[in-house]
């Protein structure tokens, strides 16, 4: 008998978001490919890749734990930090165990590899790029900030971030995931040191404007002080288009639950807001807008809701792979 294949997704983002959205997904049965940006310069994943010459191992560390299917007591292990006032300290031991398994293997991706099945990972992770990239911002004033954790915090409109090294290079096999996939999804993540820093990997950006896949971007539900300011969801698609010179996405995801008035008072003392989903503008932009009560909150944090955002991209997923089998 031929074995029906599952439809293939691949999700393309970073920070806390992804492994966000990774939990809910991983409970349908589709093939999952995860690719994680390596722009992360702050905390432990950026001690390990100065003093080690890696990769940032913690947005993978964080999207490996999300799609694992082990115990719970494993997975807590492998994200324990601790909290010594040693050189340990800040360090959670995955990214010390990717560190090591890189060390030993030579390579970061064969380390993900190894690392993806002692933790029984369902799906595929893979990095943006081969090696650690240099995330900068050109200020709106001209001036430049270096490094993905010092740029939420200068102060200053983004104007457009861009990578060093310019040409840095991506694995194969996520071109080829992105290749044959029948869905792609950009976000949920933060645009600018999140989003971005993966479409800025020259073949990568390249491979997801022109692949037959439809595109979905997840809307960020609040604006981010430092990046996205009083950005409208079109703004965010549209600094998206300004930075790959071209228009590529189909559809995007917004929120329409109601956010509680103590929850948004709290928020707008860090200068964050809901963004606002001006829905006429996106349809000038030629998006299809999918609304959905798509927010949860966790101890008094907004976040996606990862079930609710899983079952939209599943319909979304086999709308897409019928017309694909009828045409």
């Amino acid at each position: 008998m031929t074995k029906i294949r599952q439809p293939r997704i691949v999700i393309i983002g970073g920070g806390t978001g992804l492994p966000v959205l990774l939990r809910g997904l991983k409970k349908f049965p589709v093939d999952i490919t995860a690719i994680v940006t390596v722009a992360d310069d702050g905390g432990s994943s950026g001690r390990l890749r100065d003093e080690m010459d890696i990769p940032p191992p913690g947005d993978v560390r964080n999207v490996l734990a999300a799609l694992s299917d082990v115990e719970p007591l494993i997975e807590e292990m492998f994200q324990h930090r601790f909290a010594t006032a040693n050189e340990l300290s800040g360090h959670s031991l995955g990214n010390l165990i990717l560190a090591a398994m890189t060390s030993i293997t030579g390579n970061f991706t064969h380390a993900i590899q190894e690392m993806s099945k002692v933790l029984n990972v369902r799906g595929k992770v893979l990095p943006a790029a081969t090696q650690s990239v240099v995330l900068h911002a050109e200020m709106e004033d001209g001036t430049i900030v270096s490094g993905e954790s010092k740029i939420p915090y200068s102060g200053k409109r983004i104007k457009r971030v861009f990578l060093t090294p310019g040409d840095a290079t991506t694995l194969p096999e996520t071109l080829q995931a992105i290749r044959k996939a029948d869905l792609i999804v950009i976000g949920p993540g933060s645009l600018y040191t999140s989003i971005l820093p993966n479409l800025l990997v020259p073949k990568l950006g390249e491979e997801v404007c022109r692949a037959k896949a439809k595109k979905v971007y997840i809307c960020n539900l609040m604006t981010q002080a430092g990046e996205t300011l009083d950005y409208t969801a079109s703004d965010h698609v549209k600094a998206i288009y300004d930075h790959m010179n071209m228009d590529f996405m189909n559809t995007i995801l917004v929120n329409r639950e109601h956010i509680p008035e103590e929850v948004l008072t709290r928020y707008s003392e860090e200068l964050a807001k809901p963004v606002h989903f001006d829905l006429t503008t996106l349809y000038d932009l030629g998006l299809e807008v999918v609304e959905g009560e798509i927010m949860s909150l966790e101890n008094g944090v907004i976040r996606h809701d990862t079930r609710e955002v899983a079952n939209i991209l599943y319909s979304l997923l086999i709308n897409e792979t019928r017309k694909r089998s009828k045409a």
